[in-house]
């Protein structure tokens, strides 16, 4: 059955919509609740306060289409499986479905002609957890899965294999929820294969002739330190299936690129430029890749910037404006081809087309300032190619046996490679076809290990990312959050309601807040702000939280930030007197403080510094003294 991708979404919405499920939309890209990542990089992430037992507003059967973006693997993009934005399909079932009907839905899924996607039984094959020093073999998902080939007339030992943890069990680390997993996979040779033993399906899935289509998982143990203590209260079910791969399939393509969620960009490319598809296929999927990424991420509200999340943009653009440039192609149908991407997923990501104009502004400011810093990094990679020459700067390289005598060539160290990298934003690849041209090698090795330890250096310094930005769940922490809180009334009660959060990331040291404004904040007006604030930590104000429609929320004007992030019921913190004054009402997320007063115990707000953060932002650094 070819689907388009489309279709696939909706008719897998449906399927567990008329199962009792209710349809979330996408979180944002951007991570509310995961302190060890970026942005969501897995459909369960968003959901992980609700996995480990709090209650989530629209009840325990949840199913989603989840965006989400990965760059651990970038330099695998424009194969035929890796991409940086993906979508996730995903069930969810919160302490209430478990085994049985997880499993039993997700073959009539598949399966279902009328239904579902339509697949053929004769070609999938499962795999279920084998048991190891942490848990039991599972063979509640071994019986299942038994009667349900049985009843399609295939044989279950020719069907499901034993697979150890590596392959089959699910967990957050060495502490937090975990359990076995079930994955489905699917024949995708040309003539079919022929499994009989799990000897047969591994091989078979070395070669790619069977890939993973979909993934059960099975939440019921909880480990502590490395070891599984005992089961949880509640069984969760978390399912997921990749959009592209599952496209693909349907749509009889080795590729993903070669579907209806790529056809429409790479064709735009290839009738603006002047190479031949055929001979610079990496070239074209990476442009397409990483401008549908782009696009996502700037309308989740990310922007260009030299760390953390704004640094992955950054990256991603300069490596889509790189790779367009190989393909010669007319920078100035740009604005046509964000359109394209944007029109394509319109329908489905209305925060597109809404933030279209915002979308297309950042991306012509950044190649225009890519173009700029990419001419003056090429003038200092051109002195410095002819410093290499001039000097004789020759490493030799022996090919041992082979070789009659050592080969004299040029070379650039790592830390000139990693220079013009990281400090003229020269990608890469860019680097290395100029010194091929150059007859120049390059230290690749030593530049990795670079790039690995700028790497580490950078995860550690965004370690502290908590929920909206928190560095834990202290005290102090709740304190100081709900501080900002009043920071922000504060700053729209002196600068104007147009002023916004933009981020924040909170420590127990300081508070670190940027908000949308366009000049600089004068210390008269910050001086304010800081008396408005202990003016209310001084009251001794109660905060409590309520839930709500996301749309009456809006509509009875409370402040917020990112609201696509948020469900359609939210959390609304209030900040008022016992008179009923009402000093703030924000949509968030995070722990609070019961009362302002609990604040006074870490001493007064005060404001230590304001300046710029990126265009239109402005950063505010506050500590309590």
């Amino acid at each position: 059955m070819k689907l388009s991708s489309n279709e696939i979404r909706k008719r897998f919405l449906e399927f567990f919509k008329e199962r009792g499920h209710a349809v979330l939309p996408s979180a944002s890209l951007v991570p509310e609740n995961d302190p060890s990542v970026l942005f969501n990089t897995a459909g369960m992430q968003p959901l992980v306060p609700y996995l480990l037992g709090e209650k989530h507003p629209k009840g325990n059967r949840l199913v989603d289409v989840q965006k989400c973006v990965r760059t651990n693997d970038i330099e695998e993009v424009g194969d035929n499986t890796h991409f940086t934005f993906f979508e996730m399909l995903g069930n969810w079932s919160l302490g209430d479905y478990f085994k049985n009907d997880a499993l039993n839905w997700s073959f009539e899924f598949l399966t279902s002609q009328e239904y579902g996607l339509g697949l053929d039984p004769k070609k999938l094959y499962v795999t279920v957890f084998e048991g190891d020093e942490n848990a039991p073999k599972d063979s509640e998902a071994y019986k299942i899965w038994e009667e349900i080939f049985k009843k399609v007339g295939l044989i279950p030992e020719e069907r499901i294999f034993w697979m150890g943890a590596d392959d089959n069990w699910w967990d957050t680390g060495d502490s937090g929820p975990a359990g076995p997993d079930s994955e489905m996979f699917y024949d995708v040779s040309k003539d079919g294969v022929n499994i009989k033993n799990k000897e047969d399906f591994i091989a078979a899935d070395s070669r790619q002739d069977i890939i993973e289509i979909w993934n059960d998982v099975f939440m019921e143990y909880e480990k502590k330190d490395g070891k599984v203590i005992g089961k949880l209260k509640n069984k969760n079910v978390d399912t997921g299936a990749g959009l592209e791969r599952l496209t693909s399939i349907l749509q009889e393509k080795t590729s993903a690129y070669d579907t209806d969620l790529f056809v429409d960009i790479i064709a735009f490319l290839k009738a603006n430029t002047s190479e031949e598809y055929a001979n610079c296929i990496l070239n074209f999927r990476i442009s397409a890749d990483h401008i549908r990424a782009v696009i996502f991420m700037l309308a989740d509200g990310v922007v260009p910037a030299n760390k953390d999340r704004g640094y992955v943009l950054r990256k991603l653009i300069r490596r889509a404006i790189a790779k367009m440039t190989n393909l010669n192609f007319s920078f100035d149908k740009t604005e046509g081809l964000i359109d394209v991407v944007i029109d394509n997923y319109s329908e489905i990501y209305p925060e597109l087309s809404n933030k279209r104009t915002v979308i297309i502004n950042e991306i012509k400011k950044e190649l225009k300032k890519f173009k700029r810093t990419l001419d003056i990094g090429m003038k200092e990679f051109e002195k410095l190619i002819n410093t290499k020459v001039k000097n004789n700067n020759i490493k030799e390289v022996n090919f041992g046996e082979f070789a009659v005598e050592p080969i004299a060539v040029n070379e650039l160290s790592a830390d000139d490679v990693f220079r013009l990298y990281s400090t003229y934003g020269i990608p890469i690849e860019v680097i290395k076809e100029e010194a091929e041209k150059n007859n120049i090698c390059i230290d690749d090795d030593g530049f990795k290990k670079k790039v690995a330890e700028h790497s580490k250096k950078s995860q550690t310094a965004s370690a502290g990312m908590f929920k909206g930005g928190l560095g834990g769940d202290s005290p102090k922490i709740r304190a100081l959050h709900t501080t900002t809180h009043l920071m922000l009334a504060g700053l729209r009660k002196f600068l104007g309601d147009g002023v916004t959060q933009a981020g924040s990331n909170i420590t127990e040291e300081r508070i670190r807040f940027d908000f949308t404004y366009p000049e600089k904040v004068d210390r008269e007006i910050l001086d304010k702000v800081e008396g408005y604030v202990n003016q209310v930590i001084n009251i001794g104000a109660t905060v409590k939280v309520t839930e709500m429609k996301k749309e009456q929320a809006k509509k009875d004007g409370v402040t917020g930030a990112f609201w696509e992030k948020y469900p359609d019921v939210v959390k609304v913190w209030t900040i008022e007197d016992g008179a009923g004054n009402i000093y703030s009402k924000e949509l968030c997320g995070g722990p609070h403080a019961e009362n302002t007063s609990d604040i006074s115990k870490f001493g007064s707000f005060k404001i230590i510094k304001e300046k710029s953060s990126s265009a239109g932002v402005r950063r505010i650094k506050a500590i309590l003294q």
